[in-house]
């Protein structure tokens, strides 16, 4: 029962972003181009997301436990290092100029456009290289 839930909030989140066009980079680049042809439907979702989202993290963290775990499995380290400063700004670049993030660009190979494929490999080839760079 456990693993359907997990399947149908991804699937929730997937039409989510296909409906919201989110998995267009076309609209990602649209929105950080200021001085050109603006589109702040991005900022509408992201803050729709959070209006629904906000309530629901005041919720779950009010349980002692969660519903589906025996924990809960949060972060622990609170410190800003130059990893987490370079990574973010990897993103952000990536993001930005390709106009895609995981989450939509596995949403956006169903479409069958070549480049989110090499994007997608792009993305795997990265994570597998983090593993044997940061974390031997």
């Amino acid at each position: 029962m456990n693993r359907w839930f997990i399947v149908l909030a991804g699937a929730l989140f997937g039409a989510g972003i296909t409906v919201s066009g989110m998995a267009n980079p076309a609209k990602v680049q649209n929105f950080l181009d200021l001085a050109g042809v603006w589109d702040p439907s991005l900022a509408l979702v992201m803050g729709t997301a959070l209006l629904i989202a906000t309530p629901g993290f005041f919720f779950v963290f009010k349980m002692a436990t969660p519903k589906y775990a025996e924990q809960f499995s949060l972060p622990t380290r609170k410190d800003i290092d130059a990893k987490l400063i370079l990574g973010a700004l990897i993103f952000g670049i990536g993001w930005a100029l390709s106009g895609l993030c995981p989450a939509p660009a596995l949403v956006a190979i169903l479409s069958g456009v070549p480049s989110f494929f090499i994007f997608l490999m792009a993305m795997f080839a990265g994570m597998f290289l983090h593993r044997f760079v940061f974390e031997p």
